[in-house]
């Protein structure tokens, strides 16, 4: 008889949880935006704890229904959470992402968008409900139970992330679709985040009971993934721990973690690779660690003079470069767009480095996906960034095995100064006077170390525009025309070096000064006598 109070509580319990998610079956989450509405319909049986998380977070006192669920104290989330948030994220035929309450809280200060919570996270509840366009699912960082208040709405069938993210529900309106494609149409900035931020704002929340709703569609159940194994989400969910290299992160679940064969002191030694976006090129992530008491801008100029080349030729263009800070060390991150070719098809690629700097060693991060695809995980990217952290290392890095194959790759990457406004203005690398550049500078001026410092702080200076001036040369044939012109009397002057002999560092300096004061007279000394003369000579008149 002492059972059958137990008894009784458990058949009460077990009648209680499927009347809970019938009732979440029937209500329905309306977002009302400065585009327009977004009604959505959730899958309680699929993501109770989320669905549950997300209608609370909806909840207010503007309906019967959601004065239900803002009051019910027994609801562990906050109400009333998601008003004059905005939809901070927008990537067109990717998904729209929102619910982050720093876009409220701190709306002057975009920085730390895509970071704000209210303090809890919810364990996730991945499911087999495929990333089809309208679906609603739930925004984390790399940690899969790390889910809050942020979502995103999936514009275009997106089912490479299938399994890695929490679907709880879905659009079920027509106007909805309509506003979703709205917000996807703004424009952008950085970060992807809208230039006009009134239009993506959320300005009311309405929890509604379904039979309240007159316009519905009428929609198949949300189509499912076979390949989803609820036993293998385990894989990869952990953070990654390097001891010897002194890093960690966190890989995105579901993307292979492998330690490749380094084949030479460039080669990752840490590899993650996710989905194939176009044919061939996976989404990849790289770890490069190597000693080095080198400065960051050392390192700086050789990746580029590794890339002399490329950048020269075009195949190769820098987007942007900024320095920064990571984890307390300099920091120097790159955005670059590259051509690869394989089997006869050409792919442009997106990559994103990060070179990080501690007293006796160089990090290199690199994140790789085709043009393409770049933008549908680039949000993974900046989570694989947030969780990489440096540690102790526990020994020095062994270079037995690759220091063979090093000497001339760090003597050709230590070369200096490319030719890129010079390789625009005659539309090749193997034009005669691009040659006639790198000639002098590999057998002449690189030949002493008061050349090699030269074209250091040279390099320097020079890639802070040179990529600007040779894209526009490429733009505008005027331009270009003038640049040769410009270009002229530099390489008449240069030609003096051909017919010297150059044996010592002081004639280095001398012969390289006579031409720097010869090209100032030529550039900046007669152009400004003639200035004068006419001025002169308007006035006689």
């Amino acid at each position: 008889m002492s059972k059958l109070p137990v008894i009784l509580s458990g058949i009460i319990l077990l009648s209680i949880i499927p009347f809970a998610f019938a009732e979440y079956e029937d209500t329905l989450v309306m977002l009302k935006t400065n585009s327009g509405d977004l009604v959505i319909e959730f899958f309680p049986n699929d993501a109770p704890n989320h669905v549950e998380n997300f209608i609370k977070l909806s909840s207010n006192l503007k309906t019967e229904l959601g004065e239900k669920m803002a009051s019910n104290t027994a609801l562990k989330y906050p109400s009333n959470s998601y008003e004059n948030t905005l939809f901070h994220r927008v990537i067109p035929g990717f998904m729209i992402q929102g619910g982050d309450i720093n876009t409220r809280e701190n709306a002057d200060d975009d920085s730390n968008w895509g970071h704000g919570n209210l303090g809890y996270f919810i364990k996730a509840e991945f499911n087999d409900i495929k990333h089809d366009r309208g679906i609603v699912s739930m925004a984390r960082s790399p940690d899969p139970n790390s889910a809050g208040t942020q979502f995103f709405i999936v514009h275009q069938d997106s089912t490479f992330l299938d399994g890695q993210y929490t679907v709880f529900g879905r659009l079920v309106t027509q106007q909805s679709f309509e506003t979703l494609d709205k917000i996807v149409a703004l424009e952008t900035g950085q970060r992807d985040i809208p230039v006009d931020r009134n239009a993506p704002k959320i300005i009311e929340t309405l929890v509604l009971e379904r039979s309240t709703v007159d316009d519905l569609l009428e929609l198949d159940p949300p189509e499912r993934t076979t390949d989803f194994r609820p036993d293998n989400l385990a894989q990869n969910t952990g953070r990654y721990v390097d001891e010897e290299l002194g890093f960690s992160f966190f890989p995105p679940i579901g993307w292979a973690v492998s330690n490749p064969e380094q084949i030479n002191k460039n080669s990752p030694q840490v590899a993650v690779l996710g989905p194939i976006g176009s044919p061939g090129i996976p989404a990849a992530f790289a770890v490069n660690v190597k000693d080095s008491t080198s400065t960051l801008d050392q390192h700086i100029l050789d990746f580029k003079n590794m890339f002399l080349s490329a950048i020269d030729s075009g195949t190769m263009k820098i987007i942007s470069e900024e320095y920064l800070e990571h984890a307390g060390f300099e920091s120097y991150m790159i955005i670059f767009q590259q051509d690869f070719t394989s089997n006869q098809t050409t792919t442009p690629l997106k990559m994103k480095l990060l070179l990080i700097k501690t007293p006796n060693t160089l990090y290199s991060l690199q994140f790789t996906n085709s043009l393409a695809f770049y933008q549908t995980t680039e949000g993974q990217f900046d989570d694989i960034l947030d969780s990489f952290t440096l540690k102790q290392r526990s020994s020095p890095i062994e270079k037995t095995t690759i220091q063979t194959t090093t000497t001339e790759t760090e003597s050709q990457s230590s070369e200096g100064g490319g030719c890129l406004i010079a390789t625009a203005a005659y539309g090749s690398e193997m034009a005669p006077q691009v040659q006639f550049l790198r000639e002098i500078r590999d057998n002449t001026v690189l030949q002493t170390q008061s050349g090699t410092s030269f074209m250091t702080a040279f390099n320097t200076f020079y890639y802070t525009f040179s990529p600007a001036v040779a894209d526009y040369e490429r733009e505008n044939p005027v331009f270009k025309e003038a640049v040769k012109v410009g270009l002229t009397p530099l390489l008449t002057s240069l030609t003096i070096l051909n017919y010297v002999d150059i044996d010592t560092e002081q004639e280095m300096l001398g012969y390289g000064i006579g031409i720097i004061m010869l090209n100032i007279g030529m550039y900046f000394v007669a152009p400004a006598i003639v200035i004068i003369a006419i001025k002169n000579r308007r006035r006689l008149f």
